[in-house]
């Protein structure tokens, strides 16, 4: 599978309609008996927090997750793979999801990274200056702790799908079995340097020091507050839109299959 050579200094590729995404998300969750909750609101457009119990009743032994997705306005594939897994409904029957299908809607409406005001969103999670990220805040702060977190997104530069790993206890990681799952259905970048950090296969496993950097990623909230395990999940921007969707649902899936009631033992 070939790279499409359309992203030159931005990304240049397909834009979604992020309404009707978000309009097909809360109609669809409703069907499914999720509970939903508009958050906050810009321009018109929701921020949707969605959360669906276990069917077991929520037993504490079962796994809690949590989902996001776009905050980032120029990449697609996530709030899809969002819709993507909330239609095909196919979740672990004890686990316990939230699930945020788009942080930033009317970043996708300029089809640009930030919001209307010029600000990356992904850097404002310790200090927040934007609406956006104080009603995020406000609404995780509610959320109990989860024993995993999915952040997805794209990278318009990359040669192939790769991830960080956020892992401070050292649990035992998902990541090369996520790669592996991804494999068959997207390109993985084995670049030895991804972004300026060291990579091996696909996986970066950064320094994890987020009280020596100001401008937190929504994942350096997550891993300090909510969880002690997750992944950002990186769909390459330059290949099909179909097949950045299938490697973050396939990402998403495999690590839920994973990760059962005793994963912490």
């Amino acid at each position: 599978m070939q790279k499409l050579g359309k992203n030159h200094g931005s990304y240049h590729g397909e834009t979604i309609d992020i309404r009707s995404v978000l309009l097909a998300v809360r109609d669809t969750a409703r069907q499914h008996h999720w509970k939903i909750e508009t958050f906050h609101e810009a321009d018109g457009l929701p921020f949707l927090g969605l959360h669906r119990p276990a069917e077991s009743g929520g037993s504490p032994a079962g796994a809690k997750f949590y989902i996001s997705a776009g905050i980032h306005g120029d990449e697609p594939a996530g709030p899809l793979a969002a819709l993507k897994l909330v239609q095909e409904n196919q979740w672990p029957k004890d686990a316990e999801i939230f699930l945020v299908p788009c942080l930033n809607p009317v970043g996708f409406t300029l089809n640009r990274r930030e919001n209307s005001d010029g600000l990356d969103l992904n850097r404002d999670y310790r200090q927040p200056k934007s609406a956006e990220a104080r009603a995020h805040l406000a609404w995780l702060e509610r959320l109990p702790e989860v024993n995993l977190y999915f952040c997805l997104h794209e990278d318009w530069e990359s040669h192939g799908f790769y991830l960080y790993e956020q892992n401070p206890d050292r649990r035992r990681s998902l990541a090369e079995t996520i790669i592996e799952a991804v494999k068959p259905v997207c390109p993985v970048d084995m670049s030895e340097t991804i972004e300026g950090r060291a990579a091996k296969g696909g996986i970066i496993r950064p320094i994890f020091q987020p009280h020596e950097r100001p401008d937190w990623p929504e994942a350096f909230y997550l891993i300090t507050h909510k969880s002690r395990q997750g992944y950002t999940l990186e769909a390459p921007s330059d290949f099909p839109l179909p097949v950045r969707v299938n490697a973050l649902v396939t990402a998403v899936r495999v690590a839920m299959g994973l990760r059962g009631t005793d994963a912490d033992k």
